[in-house]
C-alpha cells in the first residue's frame, strides 16, 4: 500500500483522504452534556467533506447540542494495518437543496432501517498513519 522502511509512517493530508475515499466504514465521537458516545457508521468521503446517514436519536440529538467531533477509520491485514483520523465540525443538512445533492452521491445504510438525516462532517484536523506489522525488536 505504502513503501516505507520504518514500522510506522505519519500519511500526508492527500494519503489520508486516499484512504477515506476507499473506506466506507468508521467511527464517530460525539460529546454532549459531559457525556462522551462512539457510533459505528458507514460513510462516504466527498469534497473533502464526510457524509453519514442517520435516523432520529442519540446521533442527531448530540450533533445539535455540540458540532465537534472526531471520526476514525482504520484497515488491517496479516503484514500491515493503517488509520486515520478526522477531527471537525458536525451539521445535519438541512435544505432541500443540499439534501438532494447528497442523494445523489448514493451513500447506502448498512442495516435496513430508514435513516432519512444526512450528517456533513467538515474537518478541521486529519492525521494518518501507516504501520507494517511484525514482532517487538529485541532490546538488547
Amino acid at each position: 500500500m505504502f513503501e516505507h522502511d520504518d514500522p510506522v509512517l505519519e500519511l500526508s493530508d492527500e494519503q489520508s483522504w486516499k484512504l477515506l475515499s476507499k473506506t466506507q466504514h468508521g467511527r464517530i465521537v460525539l460529546t454532549a452534556a459531559g457525556e462522551t458516545d462512539i457510533f459505528p457508521i458507514n460513510y462516504l468521503a466527498h469534497d473533502n467533506h464526510l457524509l453519514m446517514r442517520s435516523a432520529p436519536g442519540t446521533k442527531l440529538a448530540e450533533i445539535t447540542i455540540n458540532e465537534n467531533v472526531v471520526f476514525e477509520t482504520d484497515g488491517i491485514s496479516s503484514d500491515e494495518a493503517w488509520s486515520v483520523v478526522v477531527k471537525g465540525t458536525a451539521r445535519v443538512l438541512q435544505s432541500g437543496e443540499e439534501i438532494a445533492a447528497a442523494e445523489q452521491l448514493g451513500l447506502k445504510t448498512w442495516v435496513p432501517t430508514l435513516k432519512d438525516f444526512y450528517i456533513e462532517v467538515k474537518p478541521t484536523f486529519i492525521s494518518g498513519r501507516h504501520f507494517i506489522l511484525g514482532e517487538q525488536p529485541e532490546r538488547f
